[in-house]
């Protein structure tokens, strides 16, 4: 027996639908005591997952909304229960009343993530699925929700389920031939399973690998707009976000704090910091934001450094410069390409593998630098769906793979094929948290605490 949860699960603002949604084993019987279909027949002698025209009532009678309204009967929900739905008017009073009355005829209010949670506990879904829900919630750009949406179709569970039985099968036939001896199965041989193992190493290598661009494409790149004053940060900034966020003047130190905005560039999505000249001053707010600056170059991912092409490299270029090369990915920008130069190209050549040339005012070059972004961050040569971005699968398959290059080493080596099998068995043990197989309660809840209320 479940109890029945229900929840708003759309915004609290103003909109055309609000939907409420109930899961739970009263869910359809609670349904129908506030909703009455057009027709004058029974909600429950509907068909499942069947949109239905009726009115919505408070349980003193009163008519709330009238709406559409479906239900969903176990196992074919997308808990796994009895569910069902109620899309209403958008009107956050509409459904705080609705949810109140649903309260009182014997729902209570659902946790955060607590209908996915369902989901996975009853098996309409892997944690690897379950995770991706939130994923595909949380993204921001459209190669973060088709990868959401991939490992939300199973991606990652087929990817290592193939890897997961075939280990299985590995220690399924050394102790069957170990534990029903006059039997007539075939003699096991470890060596004949190496390419099995060598197999699934290389696979989760692949896997794995893309971890790193997968970090990137669920949170972007932290990077910084460094440069000497009036070197155009500003304005290229504004050129990048299309509007005018930051102030551009003609007077040096005009930029006195970090401005921070979300970019596309290429294919990559920046959490871009425009920060203060870096130079030498006596204003004490000044001095604030080009410490500041100095702060947020030395924690980026990547920077942008700028300088002005109409003039020639001076000292507070090189602080630039020093600060661009101690970071782990720069590119060189050489503003102001509208205007006469001055600025001689192959004083940075030799320091920057990556320079553009742009005019932030006329937003000239801007697919250059584009282009130069994308090479730094490439995206890895995997569908959609296999590119890692969640730190607790990448753990998981991380320790898979050790486990799994230990075993092999231990074949080469020709230990005994009880250490092969110990390492073997934890690789399977790793490939199952990975997926929910065998999985801790308190890691279960930090998965799912992280969702919305009514997902």
């Amino acid at each position: 027996m479940s109890d029945t949860i229900a929840a708003i699960a759309t915004g609290n603002s103003v909109s055309a639908i609000g939907v409420i949604r109930m899961s739970g084993d009263d869910a359809i019987a609670i349904a129908e005591r506030v909703f009455t279909p057009a027709s004058g027949k029974p909600l429950s002698s509907y068909e499942s997952m069947k949109l239905v025209l009726g009115t919505l009532k408070s349980a003193q009678g009163e008519t709330l909304d009238h709406c559409l309204c479906t239900i969903s009967r176990a196992p074919h929900s997308y808990t796994g229960e009895n569910t069902a739905e109620l899309q209403c008017h958008g009107s956050p009073t509409v459904l705080r009343l609705a949810l109140e009355t649903l309260f009182s005829l014997g729902a209570r209010q659902a946790r955060a993530g607590e209908f996915t949670k369902r989901a996975f506990l009853n098996g309409r879904m892997d944690l690897t699925q379950a995770e991706a829900v939130i994923d595909l919630i949380d993204s921001e750009t459209s190669e973060a929700a088709k990868n959401a949406a991939g490992q939300l179709g199973g991606a990652i569970l087929h990817r290592t389920d193939s890897i997961y039985n075939s280990l299985v099968e590995i220690i399924s036939h050394y102790h069957a031939v170990l534990d029903y001896p006059d039997e007539n199965i075939e003699d096991f041989k470890l060596r004949s399973y190496e390419e099995t193992l060598c197999g699934a190493r290389d696979e989760l290598k692949a896997l794995l690998a893309s971890h790193e661009r997968g970090k990137i494409l669920k949170s972007g790149v932290s990077a910084a707009i460094i440069g000497r004053p009036n070197a155009g940060k500003s304005s290229l900034l504004n050129a990048l976000v299309g509007y005018d966020r930051a102030i551009v003047t003609s007077i040096p130190g005009t930029t006195r704090d970090t401005i921070e905005e979300k970019v596309m560039l290429g294919n990559v999505l920046l959490r871009l910091a425009d920060t203060a000249g870096l130079r030498g001053t006596d204003d004490p707010v000044e001095v604030i934001g080009v410490d500041r600056a100095r702060e947020k170059a030395k924690n980026a991912q990547l920077i942008i450094a700028v300088f002005d092409g109409s003039m020639p490299l001076s000292d507070h270029d090189e602080e630039t410069i020093s600060a661009a090369l101690n970071a782990s990915r720069s590119i060189a920008v050489i503003n102001k390409c509208d205007l006469p130069q001055k600025l001689d190209i192959t004083e940075l050549s030799s320091r920057f593998e990556h320079i553009c040339r742009v005019s932030a005012l006329n937003k000239s070059g801007i697919d250059k630098l584009a282009d130069a972004v994308s090479s730094l961050f490439p995206f890895p040569a995997a569908p959609a769906g296999e590119i890692l971005t969640n730190s607790r699968q990448a753990e998981a398959v991380s320790r898979a793979l050790s486990a799994l290059e230990q075993a092999i080493a231990a074949m080469s080596a020709g230990i005994a094929p009880d250490a092969v099998l110990t390492q073997t068995e934890e690789a399977i043990s790793a490939l199952g948290e990975l997926t929910g197989r065998t999985v801790r309660e308190d890691v279960t809840h930090r998965i799912f605490e992280r969702f919305c209320v009514g997902k």
